[in-house]
Parts: structure tokens; sequence; C-alpha cells
């Protein structure tokens, strides 16, 4: 791709100054040219399609301009009745068959129509779903897997891929039992109780069994030795040797039978001779159990193949059996060897993508087919390896290679659909366009409307703009009109048209970020840099992401407000810790360094002051920044990188939450820290008893403010009884008499002030906000508020709402609230204030429909 590219990216959202060929000048390195205080002028040097910079902002690249930002196709499905497809996918869960694989791959389609969402509890939810629907071995392997990496639990230190987590449906002893379990999605799983046996081995020497008085009658010979066995126990082993041993061959006439030949060794004839008495396989080396399920496939010895099978997969732990193991497996058609072989290496990503020893077996056509004729080649395998891989990178020849193996394993029409668009989506990544547009033009006959927009993409990069305008004119007159349809048309219009199709797609779907990125480049290129922030500034209130977190901090290095930049970027690296910024050219690192030399330096001691300021004005990015800082000068505070997580999950961004609380857990260094990260990680994951048990483990450790919070926030999520509620408060009042700052004892307050509220006791409750807000935790004007609401003093809690609103950055939330307590102007107002900062409150539309409805209800 040729110039300046802004997009959502799938794994790493990153704004894209200039190709690389426009970005080097004179063969000297970017980061050479980056390195003076003070940039000098570019006039002489600079391509034509930069916009004019200031001698003294560090902006070596230029900026972007509207010419060069392009919309990204999204690798999901997308139906243009969105709600619609969704509801009929729910009829049809609903009228499948309880507990089925059909049912199990139909919460798969619908994980597949939520990923567009990005909504990761969502996601889970699906798939633990298609998990206890599963009820082969293969599907419980793969969907286990699936579950794992979605938890990230390979960034936790200490913990092993095969580890189980206690819970049946992760559990990678449990996936290798066939058929279905009636088990909830909190059920445990037997992984914790001993059930280890003592093995009686003086019985056996030299793997003949001496307590059992049987008179051998049947020799068979392999070299020079002779193995003595029971004729009848051998030939009950299979139909084959029963027909051998007692039908009209000549070995039933033969006392000494020779078997040098069938590829068994004397030690392996012995095992099968004591097998055949006492059907036990766990007195051998695993040498000696692929001897006899060797011997077990060539004879059609079906009971002791299950049990060699069965065996050897209980052996697999780690990667280096698994690389083993599986090549037998696969030569011996021996489905749980290979299942429990595939468990490792799936459990193992994303690390196992870069092992070309693990790869080798699902990337060519013929390794599926081998994975095929072991019941072990399916679009789920595929789905789950592709998916990752993607997420990893999109250009990736790993990536391509397993989109493709996807698409041959592809049968029902959305499958079709989804691995057509996903695969153009990388091969237009990859500037493959003529190849991208086939595999849209697929998609697009499979019934993906969306797909359509990837067509236009791809004639686009091959010259063909009109023919691209027009494919998009005819779908949005043929179609019922969505965001992204006006969204991709304006990529293909000019002039007053383009801003027309950019407000449309804004009005349609509020959340696509393109339009307000060219708006804001659009402002720029007129010298409005103020405006331009105003613009950026609507989308990153409500939706934070990196490329728009960039390009603003781009904005404020024109205006030279370094300490505004700074925060950005800080910001950015804690969403993306390894982005790179101006086409990938300089770390977000490195132009930290660059710019503190032109803003205050603070010591940690000035930090947590800032952060205290700033967590006071609910100003969650100012404070994400400052914590982004403070890590820098001690990273392995866990303390921090818990507040981290806070703050990331009030700005909806889950996935990095869930980051910041893992990295929490791995730099803890005492146990009763561990366990309440532990417990808040399993509490985020829907796992609410375990998550209560560790707090309550940590308590029995030591004392402290954050184990009792976590026990009380567990038990306050769900309806109360008073008896319940009284139990919560007592909890909150030991944390409170525990040590912790200002900032988490207004939390804790608050939390108390609320469960006063519902209990009644009102009075209790004002303290309790009071006493939170003398420690500048603002939020508990809200909870003020809603005293006075229940005390019939509405102009009270009115001007309490109004006093939130003054004080906090982020405060859509708070004019949502405040309509509560006015009359019907004021609080249409505040509701369209509400939904003019952040478009994806739903409350605010409820409203204005229960109202439309009673005027045409009264007219």
């Amino acid at each position: 791709m040729h110039g300046l590219k802004l997009v959502e990216r799938f794994k790493s959202t990153q704004v894209h100054a200039l190709s690389p060929s426009d970005t080097t000048t004179g063969g000297k390195s970017s980061r050479g040219k980056f390195i003076n205080h003070r940039i000098k002028s570019f006039s002489k040097s600079k391509p034509s399609n930069w916009v004019s910079v200031s001698e003294s902002t560090h902006l070596p690249y230029g900026l972007p301009t509207t010419d060069l930002l392009e919309p990204f196709i999204e690798p999901h499905l997308k139906p243009v009745d969105f709600v619609g497809t969704l509801a009929d996918l729910y009829r049809r869960l609903q009228t499948c068959s309880a507990q089925s694989n059909d049912k199990s791959m139909l919460c798969i389609e619908q994980y597949s129509l939520l990923r567009s969402l990005g909504d990761p509890k969502l996601l889970r939810q699906c798939l633990r779903a298609a998990r206890q629907n599963a009820g082969d071995v293969h599907s419980k392997v793969v969907l286990s897997a699936w579950l794992r990496i979605e938890r990230r639990e390979d960034e936790l230190v200490g913990v092993s891929a095969m580890d189980c987590s206690g819970h049946i449906l992760d559990c990678p002893k449990a996936a290798l039992e066939s058929g279905y379990a009636f088990n909830s999605i909190h059920d445990n799983c037997q992984c914790l109780k001993d059930h280890s046996e003592v093995i009686d081995t003086s019985m056996f020497i030299g793997n003949e069994c001496l307590g059992l008085n049987e008179d051998s009658d049947v020799s068979f010979c392999i070299g020079n030795e002779e193995i003595k066995c029971v004729r009848y126990r051998i030939a009950a082993l299979s139909r084959v040797l029963n027909v051998m041993l007692f039908g009209s061959f000549l070995e039933s006439k033969m006392d000494r039978i020779d078997f040098s030949q069938i590829g068994i060794s004397v030690k392996g004839m012995r095992a099968a001779e004591v097998y055949s008495r006492t059907r036990r396989l766990d007195i051998f080396s695993p040498e000696i159990v692929l001897e006899l399920l060797s011997f077990a496939n060539r004879f059609c010895c079906e009971e002791m193949k299950s049990a060699c099978d069965a065996h050897l997969a209980s052996l697999v732990g780690n990667m280096e059996d698994a690389l083993v193991l599986i090549e037998f497996g696969l030569e011996e058609t021996a489905n749980l060897v290979v299942a429990s072989c595939l468990q490792v290496m799936l459990r193992e990503l994303p690390s196992s993508l870069y092992n070309w020893k693990v790869m080798k077996f699902f990337c060519s056509s013929e390794a599926r087919e081998r994975l095929a004729r072991v019941g072990h080649a399916s679009f789920l395998l595929y789905y789950f390896l592709s998916q990752v891989a993607m997420e990893e990178s999109m250009v990736s020849n790993i990536t391509v290679i397993l989109l493709e193996r996807l698409r041959e394993c592809a049968t029902e029409r959305w499958q079709k659909a989804l691995v057509s668009h996903q695969l153009g989506c990388v091969l237009l990544e990859r500037r493959v366009y003529k190849d991208a547009q086939r595999c849209f033009e697929a998609a697009a006959v499979a019934g993906h409307v969306y797909s359509t927009a990837g067509v236009a993409r791809a004639k686009h990069k091959q010259g063909q703009q009109y023919s691209a305008y027009k494919l998009m004119s005819s779908l949005i007159s043929e179609n019922k009109p969505v965001g992204w349809m006006y969204q991709e048309r304006s990529f293909y219009n000019v002039g007053r048209e383009r801003i027309l199709d950019l407000k449309t797609a804004t009005e349609l779907d509020p959340t696509l970020l393109f339009p307000y990125k060219y708006r804001a480049v659009a402002k720029v290129e007129e010298k409005q840099i103020r405006e331009a922030i105003l613009e950026i500034d609507k989308i990153i209130g409500f939706k934070l992401s990196p490329d728009c977190l960039e390009l603003r901090a781009w904005f404020f290095l024109v205006a030279e407000d370094y300490e505004s930049a700074l925060r950005d970027i800080r910001v950015l690296l804690t969403l993306e810790p390894n982005y790179m910024m101006f086409h990938g050219k300089v770390t977000g690192d490195y132009l930290i360094g660059l710019l503190s030399h032109r803003v205050q330096q603070w010591n940690q001691a000035d930090c947590w002051m800032q952060l205290y300021q700033r967590w006071s004005c609910i100003d969650d990015i100012g404070s994400l920044a400052i914590i982004h800082q403070m890590l820098a000068n001690d990273p392995g505070k866990s303390l921090l990188r818990f507040r981290q997580s806070l703050l990331l999950l009030r700005l909806n961004c889950q996935k990095a939450a869930m980051r910041s609380l893992r990295l929490a857990r791995n730099h803890s260094i005492s146990e009763h820290e561990i366990l309440v990260y532990e417990g808040w990680i399993l509490y985020d994951t829907g796992h609410r008893e375990e998550a209560l048990s560790r707090a309550e483990n940590s308590i029995l450790l030591q004392r402290s403010f954050e184990a009792f919070f976590l026990k009380a926030f567990i038990l306050a999520d769900k309806s109360l009884d008073p008896e319940s509620s009284s139990y919560v408060v007592q909890i909150l009042k030991e944390a409170l008499k525990c040590p912790s700052d200002g900032l988490r004892k207004g939390q804790a307050l608050n939390n108390l002030g609320s469960i006063y509220v519902d209990c009644g006791k009102l009075d209790l409750a004002a303290d309790c906000y009071m006493n939170a807000l003398d420690i500048k935790h603002t939020r508990a004007h809200q909870g003020l508020a809603r005293v006075y609401h229940q005390k019939n003093q509405r102009q009270a809690a009115y001007d309490e709402m109004t006093k939130l609103i003054e004080k906090a950055q982020n405060n859509a939330s708070a004019y949502e609230k405040r309509s509560e307590y006015c009359d019907q102007e004021m609080a249409k107002f505040d509701l369209d204030t509400a939904t003019q900062l952040d478009p994806l409150r739903t409350y605010p539309y409820r409203y204005r429909a229960a109202e439309s409805h009673i005027t045409s209800s009264d007219g």
C-alpha cells in the first residue's frame, strides 16, 4: 500500500504516516533524523503530499493528509440486519436439541457474528456454551484450548499450558472424555482430587504374571525366543486372532507359531501375553505400549487398541511428548493420542505458531488430510488456529496458509462467507489485490453483503475508482442504509459529497472511527489545529483506540502542547505496549524520552499527587498517563498495575484491563496479593465462587483492604437480603480499618453508601458519601444525589449532580443521571448532551422512544 493509511487494526491499531519509500530521504535513518531537540524544517526535501509543519515540532514524517486516509475493512461477519440475524440464530439455538454438536457449532456461528462488537465477555459466553454442548473429543480439545487463550493464561507466570484451572470446561483431562456431560459452566473437575492407585508390582516380574496359575498351551516364536501364552486368551483379543488360533488355519493346529515377521519384539509379545490375562497397561513402558498399539492394529484388537490409545494419551504432558507421539498416533490412527498431542500444541498457542515442528502438522493440504483420517481436521480447529494467527499478524504467510486450510473445511454458507471475507482482508493487507477481490466476491456470493466493501476497495487499489463508487452506490440503493456503506462510498467520493457521506455514516453509526479522523485531518489541512483536536475528542470521549490517540498526539505536537501529546502517547502504550509510531518507524518509548525534556519533570511523590488530582476529577485518560509514568520508574509495582486495570475497565478496554491484572498478579511478591489479583481475574471471567474463595484465603494469610474489598464486591454483586447486606457492610467496615490510600477508601465508602441506600438507611448513606467527598472521591456526588432524591429533595439532588458535571472530565453518565432529577425540558437537554458525549449510552434512546410513544398515543 503506497502512502499513508490510518486504519483500525485487527491486532495492532496503528496510524500509518507514510510509506517507507516516502519517508526515506538522503539515506538517513528515521531515528537519526529524529534525535535533535528541535527538528529543522523539511521544506527543502519534503514530499508534496506533506502538510507544512512548524520547525519546532517533533514531526520528521509530517502530518497525514485526507487523500491518504482510508477506512479499515474489518475481518468479521457484519450482517446488514445485525439484530435480525442474531434473532434468527437465537431461534435456531432454541429449537436445536439439547447438547449436540449441531448446537455447539451454532454457538460458534454466534461467536463469529459477535466478534465485530469486540466484547470479550460475550465472546467468552459463546465459547463456553459451545464447549458445554460439545460431545466429541476433538471439539472439546479445541474449545478448551480456545477458552484458555481467551483468558490469556499463557501470560501468567508459573502457569504451564497443561495446568488445570479447576473448571471442567477448561480441564485438559475432561476434554479427552467422549460424550456429553450435563455440567454447568461453573462446575469443577476432579483434577485436584487424588485418585492415585498403588500398583502391586510384586506380582509382576519381567512382564510375566506369577499370580495366575494357568497352563500355557501355545508359544509364539520371535527369533530364538519363545513366549508361552494361553491360546484362548490370545484368541479373545480379536476376531482375527480367534480365527487364526481356532479356525481352519494351520496355526490352529500348531503349538509353536512363528511371529518373527509380524513386527513385534520379544518384550512386546510378552506384554501382549500379560495384557491378555490382566487387561493392564500401566506396568509397561511407553515404547512397549506403542508396540502393543501396532500389534492391535495389525490384528484388529479393538479393545487393546482403545486401551493403548487411552494410556498413551494420558502420558502426553508437554510439547516434546506431543511431537513424538503425534507421528505414531497418525500412523496408527490412534484418535485419543492425536487428540492429546493436539491439545498440548493448541494450549501452547500463540507461541506454537512460531514452531515449524508444530505447524507442519497443520499447514499443508496433506497434513490436513492426515488429521482428517483420525477425525481431527475440522472447521472448528482451523477457525481457532487462523484467528490466533490473524491476531499475531494479519500479513504473515502462516495466516494465509491456515485460512486456506480453513476454506477447505468450510461447508456451511456462513463458514464459506467468513473464510472468504477474512482471506480477502488478509490479501488486501498483503497488497495482492486481484486475489483479494476474488475472495471478497466469493464471500458476497455466499450472502455476506459487507464483503462488497472489500470488492470495492480491491477495485480501487487496481485503479478502478469509478467502478468502486458505482458498486457502493448500488449497494446503498438496494439495501437498508448502514453506516459502513456511506463510510466506504465516501472513500471514492470527492468534495462536498464525501463530507455528506461521512456525516451520514456518523449519524447511522457513531462508533465508526474513520469519519472523525477524516474530518480532523481535513481541519489540520486548513490549519485549524484546535478544531481538529475537538473533532477527534468526540470519538475518544466514548471509544478509546490507539490510532485516534496517536492522531491526537500528532495534533498536539503541531500545537506544541507537549504535555498533552506525552499524555496521549503514554495512554496509547498502555493500550498497546509495542505500538510503533510514524508508520512503524519510531517506538513510543523513544518518543516519550524525547518529549520528556520539554515538560515538567515529576518524581514518584509528585506523580502520586497528580494521580490523586486526576482521579478526583474523573480524568481516566490523565490518570492512565500518570500511572504509565510511575510504572516506568517502578515496573514491578503490582498495586499500580491493579489501578491501571480499574481505569481501563472504566474506559471499556477489557482486554488491556485483563492484561494489567495479569501483570499485577505476576509482579506480586506476597501470596496474599497474588490471591487477590487472581480473585479479580476469576471474577472478571465469570468464576464468582472461585474468586470469593481466593479473597477469603487472602484474608486468612493477611487482613488487607483489597482482600476485604474484593470479598464485599463479589457478595454485593447480587440482590441482597437484609442479612446479606449487613454482612457486606461489616466486610466493608473491616476493609476501611486496613491501611490504604484515599483513592481506594473513597471507593469503599461509596460502595458502603450504596448498600445503605438499598437498605433504606439514608442518613448513614449520606455520612458515607460525605466522608468520600472529603477525601476527593468525586463520584460520591452521584450517591449523595440519590440520597436527596430518596428524601424527596429533588432540587438538592439536581444540584449535587451539577457539582459532579462541573468537576468530572468524563461526565456523560452524570448528565444522564441528572436528567432524573429535573423537569421534562431540562431532562431532554441532559439526555441529548449525554448522547452527544457518548452515543453508546442506551438510556437516553429508551427515554426518548418512550416519550415519543406516549406523545403519539395521546395524539
